[in-house]
């Protein structure tokens, strides 16, 4: 019997290799993602150390730093070829505010330098600096440029007359003469030898010495001498790392970044697998429908159930050992070719090693998962009765039912599914209930969501054709063509529903993360309409006067006024602050006019309402409304340190803080009665014109209107908005790429069951040929039967994908609002249904070019 079954799979090697495609697939996906990681891990060990592979002993300091003297002392150590001085520190623009740079001390050339020279000149004299490429393009900063710096002072350094900006820190202007490329550096840096950059904040000593030994010279025995040494000289002590362990740390520690990315690429790879399983468990119930015949004939002449389901599962372990084996092959020549092609692309990567374990484990892997799936269709398979010798091969494949006992767990799995998500919707956390337990409510989310998926698997062959007399309305317009491809789909609802829940295993992630991305973006961007209301906030104390009640500060009515005139501004609103008390809680009032804003548009009360502030209104925070118990229409008491109290009425409360984190929110006249300064503490404004260069040019016209010297400090709040779509970009791209292997497993499901009906109705189509229809109607007909798996599957993966995001933002309980990115589910729907298309142009290609005469005489 086995020997038969086994003789029987090469002899069809277009229905092994449709079979394992799907395992295939997800075998190279799974063993690519070994040789990614190794790639990655491999290229940063490479590339982001630190500390120059000639660097034998690392001298540390710990609460006492190496002087100049020290340091002769160990380059005077016999067996000591070469030491380099470190420093480290990080200094504020002069000119920009709230724009840094690193600066680190370094040789600048020979082997224990870490930079290289890519432009003008190192440093070979005092207030001298060369910067890498980050500080070069960020802060526009060129060879020859003369950048100021406020560079911290030792609090015993005198601080030149005229020159401090702040306490403890000292304007100094120097030359920048090179740009350099660091491996190590990802932020704008600052380089000099170490000397030089203690002389600009007069520090002595140096945090560390690296240090080369001469050939032959041990880290043990250079640290016995070195110790003696500095011993000697000052009694400190200090320590003496190995060269090759600071590296080995230094590469752990550049590897650990990506640890919880590979970490959330193994969940999704694990989505991919069972992705790869169904697909595969839905091609070998088709194979076997095929085969019946053959299969009931062996029962005719004695073969035992258990016999058959034996040789049918070895039979799946062969396709899987083939397929895994091949997806591995494929994996390792694409990481090899890796370095090659990014090489001619002018960028660098480590080739990886030949992880053996790895390649064992993701082929065994194969083997089990396909047996797993080849277990349910060889036991039905190996059930068929005797007498379906004298039936067609397809009859089983047809049938409609699901069984009693199908039909009862799929019921229980939906029951369970649909019970969790009633108590979930029942205890569903009020806004702002810090006390709710969200990680509880999304684990029984998923739980839900897995008993709905197995329920779908379970009943899916119910689900088909009431979905088809729905979808299929369009097509059936279309006439005969349309129809029969509605039937060739309804025909075989298990078939169907086998394919169209893998596809709506992807539609359901896809759509679900869809939902997920929209509504974290919308949760940011309001509050970035708390934190950043505008690209750019100009504050800080310009202008002072004396008056009869004291000292006021603020920014001049002339410079508010010019400000408001920059052509390359819009938007310009200028704000006033100061401090209240609630009782025993202090808060921060602003007169803010939300209406001039357009990012409060994005700002949601919790009660109440934002529009026509009034005088004696104010909108409170979410502090102080949960602090004193209060919604709108309340009144809260206020009281200032000038004017007394000033009871008001609350119009709005927030789910947060207020714009530029203020408590409350008055009109200009409530806010004098609170004592507030009448010049403005600030003025918001937004860049004329989308973009980076129109933000640049805004910013750059401030601060000529501003001129040299002023105190007004810019915020470009912009910077924040940047960082979180970026961060939001990031998470999209990784988790719909991940995803996308789940679809891309689906569609060869697709594909792999298109081509094995083509197989199995060989004689239909011969019969449509005779009688009239042409190859391009036989090509539409196969094409759209391929769609209709994808409108099943998208379908299905909506119904699930968007109920389940719903119920997840929920339970997150941070205020997000609930978006629906219709365009973008749209578009998934509509490209899924074309590729699933497209996934049967090659089946259907195959099926036109063979002659009616030779498909009417086919058999099985």
């Amino acid at each position: 019997m086995l020997r038969t079954q086994l003789a029987g799979a090469p002899a069809r090697p277009g229905r092994l290799l449709m079979t394992g495609l799907s395992v295939l697939v997800a075998a190279f996906v799974v063993f690519g993602t070994v040789m990614a990681q190794q790639i990655t891990e491999q290229t940063t060990v490479d590339r982001f150390r630190g500390t120059p592979e000639a660097v034998d002993l690392v001298v540390l300091g710990d609460d006492d730093v190496i002087t100049d003297a020290q340091t002769k002392a160990v380059q005077a150590v016999p067996g000591v070829a070469e030491v380099a001085t470190r420093t480290e520190n990080g200094v504020s623009l002069a000119e920009v505010s709230r724009r840094y740079l690193e600066l680190q001390g370094d040789p600048g050339s020979g082997p224990l330098s870490r930079v290289r020279l890519v432009a003008g000149g190192y440093p070979d004299g005092p207030l001298e600096l060369a910067v890498n490429r980050q500080a070069s393009q960020r802060l526009d900063i060129e060879p020859g440029d003369r950048v100021g710096l406020l560079v911290p002072v030792a609090e015993d350094a005198e601080t030149a007359e005229g020159t401090g900006e702040t306490e403890g820190t000292q304007t100094v202007t120097v030359t920048v003469t090179g740009v350099v490329e660091v491996n190590s550096d990802r932020e704008a840096t600052g380089y000099a030898p170490a000397a030089a950059l203690n002389a600009m904040g007069h520090i002595e000593g140096y945090p560390r010495l690296d240090v080369r030994a001469e050939p032959g010279v041990s880290a043990e025995a250079l640290t016995e001498r070195l110790s003696a040494v500095l011993q000697r000289t000052s009694g400190a002590e200090f320590d003496f790392v190995p060269g090759d362990t600071v590296r080995g740390e230094e590469a752990r520690a550049a590897v650990d970044q990506y640890a919880d990315v590979f970490r959330l690429i193994a969940m999704f790879l694990a989505i991919a697998v069972v992705a790869a399983a169904l697909v595969a468990t839905s091609t070998f119930r088709v194979v076997f429908a095929q085969r019946l015949r053959q299969l009931a004939l062996l029962r005719t002449i004695g073969a035992h159930r258990g016999q058959l389901v034996r040789a049918l599962a070895v039979e799946g372990a062969l396709v899987g050992l083939v397929a895994g084996t091949a997806g591995v092959l494929l994996a390792l020549g694409a990481g090899y070719a890796a370095p090659v092609i990014a090489d001619a692309a002018g960028l660098s990567l480590s080739a990886p090693a030949v992880p053996v374990a790895a390649a064992v484990a993701v082929v065994l892997g194969a083997v089990l998962v396909t047996v797993g799936a080849v277990l349910a269709p060889a036991s039905s398979a190996a059930g068929v009765s005797p007498l379906q010798t004298l039936r067609s091969a397809g009859t089983l494949a047809g049938e409609r039912g699901i069984g009693r006992a199908r039909l009862g767990v799929g019921l229980l799995l939906a029951a369970g599914a649909v019970g969790l998500a009633g108590v979930l919707l029942r205890d569903l956390p009020e806004p702002g209930d810090l006390n709710y337990d969200s990680v509880a409510g999304l684990m029984l989310t998923v739980l839900s969501g897995t008993l709905a998926f197995l329920a779908l698997i379970t009943l899916g062959p119910l689900l088909v054709r009431p979905l088809l007399a729905v979808a299929g309305w369009p097509l059936r317009r279309l006439g005969p063509t349309g129809t029969l491809a509605v039937g060739g789909i309804g025909g075989a609802p298990r078939r169907a529903a086998a394919v169209s829940v893998v596809v709506a295993l992807g539609v359901t992630l896809v759509s679900g993360t869809l939902v997920g991305i929209a509504t974290l973006r919308g949760h940011m961007d309001r509050e970035l309409a708390v934190q950043a209301p505008a690209d750019f906030d100009m504050s800080g104390t310009v202008s002072t006067g004396e008056t009869p009640n004291g000292t006021i500060s603020g920014l001049s009515a002339d410079l508010v006024r010019r400000l408001k005139a920059v052509p390359q501004l819009t938007d310009a609103t200028a704000y006033r602050q100061t401090d209240v008390a609630v009782g025993s809680m202090e808060a921060s009032a602003i007169d803010l006019d939300l209406t001039a804003l357009p990012s409060s548009r994005l700002l949601r009360p919790m009660t109440g309402t934002l529009s026509e502030l009034g005088p004696g209104e104010v909108i409170v925070s979410s502090r102080l409304a949960r602090g004193l118990g209060m919604a709108a229409g309340d009144s809260i008491t206020f009281s200032t340190a000038k004017k007394g109290t000033l009871r008001m009425s609350v119009a709005a409360t927030l789910p947060d803080e207020g714009p530029l984190g203020a408590d409350a929110i008055v009109t200009p006249g409530d806010l004098d009665r609170m004592g507030a300064s009448p010049l403005p503490a600030g003025v918001l404004a937004n860049a004329a014109e989308p973009g980076q260069a129109a933000r640049n040019a805004a910013e750059q016209a401030i601060r000529e209107t501003v001129g040299p010297g002023s105190a007004m400090e810019l915020r470009i709040l912009a910077e924040e908005r940047d960082d979180s779509d970026a961060d939001i970009e990031m998470v999209a791209t990784l988790s719909l790429g991940l995803l996308g292997l789940t679809v891309l497993i689906a569609v060869v499901g697709v594909g792999t069951t298109t081509g094995l009906t083509v197989l199995e109705r060989t004689r239909e189509s011969g019969l449509l040929r005779a009688l009239g229809l042409g190859r391009s109607g036989l090509r539409f007909l196969i094409g759209m039967e391929a769609a209709l798996y994808g409108v099943l599957g998208g379908l299905l993966g909506l119904a699930l994908g968007v109920p389940y995001a719903w119920l997840a933002v929920r339970l997150l309980n941070i205020g997000a609002p609930l978006l629906l990115p219709y365009g973008q589910l749209l578009t998934v729907f509509l490209g899924l249904v074309l590729v699933t298309a497209l996934a049967g142009l090659l089946p259907a290609r195959r099926a036109a070019r063979v002659s009616p005469v030779v498909a009417l005489g086919a058999t099985e």
